[in-house]
């Protein structure tokens, strides 16, 4: 019994850390996450914050920090099995930072204009696809830019982005990057140029929070992770993930204080 206990776990990690993923496993590890995120917020996010009487965006940074900061915390456990301390060398890739610096900052800034633009651009598509979706529990968030905050006080408002900020816009975005574009989508390289089509739709699918953003997602998301695909370099959408989304809460919170919205 000791010896099958000692040994489970190591085959736990040297399954999860094997340079290729089966298709099922990938899939398991790219979707679980998401509805853990759902359930978080049902069952914590949503309660707590009706209960201190904060706008739902707030319950949605609770329900993802319960999940993503765990998933971060087991990269690092994993990493500290490999490697014999804290460290997330051989558990994630793409991190060699090929790219010389120049080619790196022009294709960043070209790839956040690209996720801002197109974003914005198909957001009439992303109303059309809400109508869809009104059964599930928490459709009644998105539908506007405030659609988060609607029905607050303008400080309690400010005090939700101010406190979001940090998380939904710069702390979070990057877990997903570590996660899915560093960890997982090098394990799937071996489906040649299909990897990093199925690493965005998978990622565009766990968002189940935002399933009618599906299709605009995978359209906006696919450069940035293709690039970091075929140039190796994690730190491509890195920049534009966490650039685009870290843009959007500082203008939201700027916005917001200036009563502009």
């Amino acid at each position: 019994m000791r010896a099958f206990e000692d040994t489970r776990p190591n085959r736990i990690v040297q399954r999860l850390l094997n340079d290729r993923h089966s298709l099922p496993l990938s899939i398991v590890l790219h979707l679980v996450p998401g509805a853990l995120i759902v359930a978080a917020y049902l069952l914590i996010g949503e309660p707590l914050a009706n209960t201190i009487g904060y706008p739902t965006l707030i319950g949605w940074a609770i329900a993802l920090c319960l999940v993503l900061i765990p998933i971060l915390s087991g990269l690092l456990w994993l990493g500290r099995k490999h490697n014999g301390h804290i460290s997330l060398r051989g558990v994630l890739h793409y991190t060699d930072k090929p790219l010389p610096r120049g080619n790196l900052v022009a294709m960043v800034i070209g790839l956040i204009v690209w996720m801002m633009v197109v974003g914005f651009a198909l957001a009439p598509m992303n109303n059309f696809f809400k109508d869809f979706f009104t059964w599930l529990p928490y459709a009644d968030t998105g539908g506007s830019v405030t659609a988060y905050l609607d029905g607050y006080s303008h400080s309690i408002m400010l005090t939700t982005m101010v406190i979001c900020l940090p998380l939904t816009g710069i702390s979070l975005p990057l877990i997903e990057e570590l996660y899915f574009r560093g960890f997982l989508l090098p394990r799937i390289s071996h489906l040649g140029a299909w990897a990093p089509v199925l690493s965005t739709v998978l990622f565009a699918l766990y968002h189940f929070w935002s399933p009618w953003m599906f299709v605009s997602r995978v359209i906006f998301t696919f450069p940035g992770f293709w690039f970091a695909w075929r140039n190796k370099d994690i730190r491509l959408s890195i920049g534009m993930h966490v650039g685009v989304d870290s843009i959007l809460a500082t203008l939201g919170t700027i916005a917001l204080a200036l009563n502009l919205i």
